[in-house]
């Protein structure tokens, strides 16, 4: 089978970027063809990519690197404006959120990407197709093939929460005439549902949406023995030492920082994602210091890059020094920091303003030496994370924001590493899917509530997860890693794509039940 892909973004990174690229693996794996419109300028480099096309002016050149080419990425010339949903850079392109772009630059972008696509499908003759985001693959989509090819829409979080919500008035007749012709609409969870539904005011909306979450590579992502993990993890700091120079998130930090951490010594504990203010990240951080009192072996690994990553570094700083005011002057700024409007990191702040007497001193006394052991990566590729996450005895998923699904959460599980999650949105159903496994006892280290006692809660799983007698906790990562592997693979994502562009919806699974806040 041929299938269009319109993802318009980059094939590595977090996210969407990740879903597509082990998305399109999956369907070349299985022997499908496929034409894949980005943005990823290096994506010949990519082991799935066949031949690369650009486009100059009127024209197409196909480059073929291998024989027979499965796949082909495609590059719009759509410019240096790069439309995104949250502010952030990206190498090669000025990158600038959708609802700050005038609109004869947005219908630039538009006219360019629906070309694009028109040729490809020309050319290919695609039997279904994919658009992902609600802005604006389905409306290219809808113009370049609607009627003639059928397609799916896989609704990721960001376009739906950070550009359709706040801004209608603008961008929701985009959002419906992109889903009006789409055989089926795929989202990661029950919340992500709901979401849609509200925002979209379409009553005929709910019966076209299917369950349809990102995967997990099963063969790449796996528990290792510590000796194991950790030989795989200096290896990886040797392979990353003189590779990419420092640029999107600071790669060249990541050598020293990977090498400083042994899983026969350290208890480690990561993080994964986004270096943006929604992520939570500030949590975490402002957590280390009680996790160490608890547990002096642990060390955080903080894995990401973002427009806020210079503030975590302050913050971490400040912390680690005792300074709880530069800490409360950061949590006080909040948003600012990433060049967003001022708004107070509230849940932080209420931690610091919390902090007295004995408690206060405990804390400034752990702080020092916890940020010690805390270790900033800067980016790594996602085909790196097998490689880390096997040495982690857990993970942590602090978002703060409503999140589509938690796949993070599910590749550490997969991992045999504890994924503690906020307990909200697609975080929370993928917590309750993986709670069976572990039993009453453990369940309740999979989430925490987000409030003003987060970091306390966050704190507490983890020093009760690392305190864990050995055998118990080996038996916990072993069914861990058993449900994710089990429930979650891209051939089962991928049959579900083709079923929905084609309207089998049949075979497909309802949105499940609503995932509230965890109490």
């Amino acid at each position: 089978m041929r299938i269009l892909i319109f993802h318009g973004y980059l094939l590595r990174g977090t996210g969407s970027n990740v879903y597509n690229a082990s998305l399109v693996r999956a369907l070349v794996d299985m022997g499908h063809e496929v034409h894949l419109l980005c943005q990823d300028r290096d994506a010949g480099e990519l082991p799935f990519v066949d031949a690369v096309g650009r486009f100059d002016g009127a024209g197409l050149s196909v480059e073929a690197s291998r024989e027979p080419v499965r796949c082909t990425a495609y590059l719009p010339d759509i410019g240096r404006t790069l439309p995104v949903y949250v502010a952030d850079r990206y190498e090669g392109f000025e990158a600038v959120p959708f609802a700050e772009l005038d609109d004869e630059a947005l219908d630039r972008y538009l006219d360019a990407n629906v070309e694009a696509a028109r040729r490809v499908a020309r050319e290919a003759a695609p039997d279904v197709a994919l658009a992902n985001h609600l802005i604006a693959g389905p409306a290219v989509l809808a113009r370049a093939i609607g009627g003639r090819v059928p397609y799916a829409v896989k609704v990721h979080g960001s376009a739906l929460e950070y550009v359709v919500r706040p801004h209608r008035r603008r961008f929701l007749a985009l959002a419906r005439e992109g889903l009006a012709p789409a055989g089926g609409v795929l989202v990661g969870s029950r919340h992500t549902a709901e979401s849609l539904w509200e925002v979209m005011d379409d009553p005929a909306l709910p019966e076209r949406t299917r369950l349809g979450p990102p995967g997990v590579d099963v063969r790449s992502f796996r528990p290792r023995e510590p000796g194991e993990a950790a030989g795989r993890l200096h290896a990886l700091a040797e392979r990353l030492s003189g590779s990419a120079p420092a640029g999107w998130g600071g790669e060249a930090e990541a050598p020293d920082a990977l090498r400083a951490m042994d899983p026969r010594r350290d208890r480690i504990v990561a993080f994964v994602g986004k270096l943006i203010v929604s992520k939570g990240v500030d949590l975490l951080l402002a957590a280390w210091p009680l996790v160490v009192a608890g547990q002096p072996d642990a060390r955080l690994c903080v894995v990401g890059f973002g427009t806020y990553r210079d503030a975590l570094l302050e913050l971490s700083a400040a912390l680690g020094r005792g300074d709880l005011e530069a800490a409360r002057a950061i949590a006080a700024r909040g948003r600012e920091l990433e060049g967003g409007p001022p708004g107070e990191l509230r849940h932080l702040a209420a931690f610091l303003d919390g902090l007295g007497g004995d408690r206060r001193g405990r804390y400034l006394e752990a702080a020092p030496g916890a940020f010690d052991r805390v270790s900033f990566t800067g980016r790594l590729e996602h085909d790196d994370l097998p490689d880390l996450l096997p040495a982690c005895e857990a993970q942590v998923v602090p978002s703060t924001f409503p999140e589509a699904f938690g796949m993070v959460a599910v590749e550490a599980a997969a991992c045999g590493a504890l994924p503690v999650s906020a307990g909200h949105s697609g975080l929370l159903e993928v917590s309750r899917t993986l709670a069976p496994a572990v039993g009453e006892d453990i369940s309740p280290l999979l989430s925490f509530p987000v409030g003003d006692s987060a970091i306390e809660e966050i704190a507490s799983r983890l020093v009760r997860w690392l305190a864990m007698p050995p055998a118990e906790r080996a038996a916990a990562r072993r069914a861990l890693s058993d449900a994710a592997r089990g429930r979650y693979g891209w051939e089962r994502v991928a049959e579900g794509v083709i079923a929905a562009a084609e309207s089998r919806l049949d075979e497909l699974p309802r949105p499940g039940g609503q995932a509230t806040a965890s109490g």
